[in-house]
């Protein structure tokens, strides 16, 4: 790996992931420097393929491979040959469309940098005007009350829904993760032992989402925002609806809703997706570190609960329980159960009351994305990020209705309340060949076949032990005792429109094969994986409805020079370097482009293109890179623009006394989480295609 010059490279930070500790503490609770939640005993493969004799193995491949198929019984294509055989070095293939530019290197510059030819520009930032009547953003006096008007912190997620058939005009819809207080207020003003009840007021109002009109330049190639009705901001203290099987759950009932059907506010909301009918599904992630005093609850069983979640001991790091009870877990033990949901808003409806969707599970879930089945009904894809934690579907009962019209809205978004819950089990077809180095099967790949088992159904239990009720609301350990496969964090899944199959991002998992901790499998080959992978599945017939699927990976990332890396069989020398998979998106051509998050190798995140069929398949290109300390997130590329989310640009400062990164505005400034816009410059100074000279 070569680095562009300007900046030294730090020492990798002892985090896993590459993460700093500011980042740790404020995303997750440091969740990494906790034991993994997942106590279950859960057998994995590799356990099953020592006690299978050499001649059993040889027989329970071949049976599963020819169970799978490979992917040629479903696609029509070529099973994938050994990598040395798929293409020899210096196969000059034609670029895929779309992938079309020269590759970005690692770097460690504080800017958004770009390929040569295309040009950028902030879309918006923290603190700029949402709403009417939102004062000119201030660092040094914020307040709640205009806080709640302006673009919200630390932005993931980035859903863009066209009004036109040109993609001109749309709305642009923007999670904020969540508060990285020591960044947020000036150092002389915030002390972390004691902040204020107007701080973290502003810390709420800068949680939750953002809705704005946008207008893109057909010429320029820009995206800005504009003053529009529906622009709208959703914060910590907005009333949301809970619907499904759950709503009214004794588990989900408090003090100030006795009810259990109305919940104030979203939190942590991670990744997400744009549904066909027009609304937007957001992930609520890391809500466990929010809450305080866990461990002053009683109940074995509730307790038990608690620390299946991780739902903080002690004194939280924002302190908010001194401000508002619902934060205190000793106080309402059945607030934390308000969140770990999917969440859906109407960006067309600016009067909508949000909703929280039972049917689909509570855990941290990343994001949720949809495929329309066979026979018309609704898939929902999530994966719950944290290691060793499990993939997910949920298949409605009723069928989809197609358009965006509030009509089809309103019975689109009903579908979601009633149908079954899976989780996922993955099996390898080379039992006894993975040994925790990322060495590749005889047959040269990392593939097999897979099941959705259910959960439940409507207020019908499929687990051993567990009320409908329960599994809903402490899914994790519903999909412990059904034995799903334990995965290394199970982060953003996204159904590829053009073959139809879906993709996982899985960032990584340090405790992997640790001692005490679950060993490798096929689905999650490597000991310590500190890089992640990405996994591609397609079900069985293509069909979203279907329980069985047949699965490979399509990376194992890291540094291309090392021997535990893949990617889908290309040239390894011919690949840009990728480390800790976050986000995934498609382009109209099907190529999937990544977002990571903690890259290990010593650069600064990006964003990277690769292609999933023929001859290409694997040739990992890198788009663009984020500034200093930052994450690339919520990745939207189209025609004409590719959109990302910097995310917590300078994190790595202890505090926003000594910025390390001033991004977006330059000189002395304060670094600020804003969305970029990213257009190649064509012709006669015309719009050209991304990805396309």
């Amino acid at each position: 790996m070569s680095l562009e010059p300007g900046r030294l490279l730090p020492l990798i930070s002892a985090h896993p992931g590459g993460r700093s500790p500011i980042t740790c503490e404020y995303r997750c609770g440091n969740a990494c420097a906790h034991e993994a939640p997942n106590p279950s005993g859960n057998e994995y493969f590799g356990d099953i393929a020592k006690g299978v004799s050499r001649r059993g193995a040889f027989k329970a491949g071949a049976v599963m491979a020819a169970a799978a198929g490979g992917f040629a019984a479903l696609s029509g294509t070529a099973a994938a040959a050994p990598a040395a055989a798929k293409i020899p070095p210096g196969n000059g293939a034609k670029p895929v469309p779309g992938t079309d530019f020269d590759p970005v290197p690692p770097n460690r510059l504080d800017k958004v940098s770009i390929p040569e030819g295309y040009d950028q520009q902030v879309v918006i930032r923290w603190g700029d005007a949402v709403v009417p009547g939102a004062p000119k953003f201030d660092f040094h006096r914020q307040t709640a009350a205009a806080q709640a008007k302006q673009f919200g912190y630390n932005n993931d997620f980035v859903g863009l829904i066209p009004q036109d058939p040109l993609g001109v005009r749309n709305l642009l819809v923007v999670n904020h993760e969540y508060t990285t207080e020591v960044h947020l207020f000036p150092a002389d003003q915030y002390d972390p032992a004691n902040p204020t009840e107007e701080q973290v007021r502003i810390a709420w109002a800068a949680h939750g989402l953002s809705v704005l009109q946008t207008f893109r330049d057909p010429i320029g190639g820009a995206l800005r925002t504009v003053s529009s009705p529906l622009n709208r901001r959703i914060t910590l203290d907005t009333e949301f609806e809970v619907r499904g099987p759950a709503a009214g759950s004794k588990y989900l009932r408090t003090s100030a809703d006795p009810t259990g059907k109305r919940v104030r506010g979203t939190q942590n909301n991670c990744s997400g997706g744009v549904t066909p009918w027009g609304t937007v599904l957001s992930g609520e992630e890391n809500f466990h570190q929010y809450f305080a005093n866990a461990d002053k609850v009683t109940d074995p069983e509730q307790a038990a609960r608690l620390r299946r979640y991780l739902v903080g001991t002690g004194e939280s790091t924002r302190k908010w329980e001194r401000f508002d009870r619902r934060w205190d877990v000793a106080q309402e033990p059945n607030e934390p159960n308000r969140f770990g949901w999917v969440v859906e808003i109407d960006p067309h409806d600016p009067h909508s009351t949000p909703v929280k969707h039972t049917a689909l599970g509570r855990f941290k879930h990343e994001a949720a994305t949809v495929k329309i089945t066979a026979d018309g009904r609704v898939a929902v894809y999530s994966g719950d990020d944290e290691r060793f934690e499990y993939i997910y579907k949920f298949v409605s009962k009723g069928k989809y209705k197609k358009g965006t019209s509030a009509h089809a809205r309103r019975h689109n978004s009903a579908l979601l309340d009633e149908g079954t819950l899976y989780v996922a089990k993955f099996t390898g077809d080379s039992p006894g060949e993975i040994d925790g180095s990322g060495k590749l099967p005889a047959d040269g790949e990392f593939d097999g076949t897979g099941e959705w088992i259910p959960l439940a159904s409507g207020d019908k239990s499929f687990v051993d032990g567990f009320t409908a009720e329960e599994v809903y609301v402490f899914t994790r350990q519903a999909a412990d005792k059904a034995g799903a496969t334990k995965m290394d964090r199970p982060e953003d899944i996204e159904p590829n429109p053009v073959n139809g199959r879906i993709y996982a991002a899985l960032t990584n998992n340090t405790d992997r094969g640790a001692a005490g901790k679950a060993g490798v499998d096929e689905v999650n080959p490597r000991n310590r994986n500190k890089n992640g992978h990405v996994l591609e599945w397609e079900e069985d017939r293509g069909d979203a409805a279907a329980t069985r699927l047949r699965w490979r990976l399509l990376l194992v990332c890291g540094d291309p020079a090392a021997a535990d890396t893949y990617f889908g069989g290309f040239p390894k020398d011919r690949v840009s370097p990728i480390s800790c998979p976050d986000n995934v998106a498609f382009d109209a051509h099907g190529n999937l482009w990544i977002s990571t998050d903690g890259n290990t190798l010593g650069a600064n995140d990006g964003l990277f293109s690769v292609p999933v069929s023929g001859p290409e398949r694997g040739h990992v290109k890198q788009f663009l890179s984020v500034p200093v300390g930052a994450e690339t997130c919520g990745p939207v590329v189209t025609d004409q623009l590719v959109l990302v989310a910097v995310q917590h640009p300078g994190e790595d400062a202890k505090n926003s006394a000594e910025p390390t990164s001033h991004w977006p505005d330059g000189g002395s400034a304060q670094p600020r989480p804003a969305i970029v816009s990213v257009w190649r410059k064509g012709r006669f100074g015309l719009v050209g295609r991304i990805g396309q000279r």
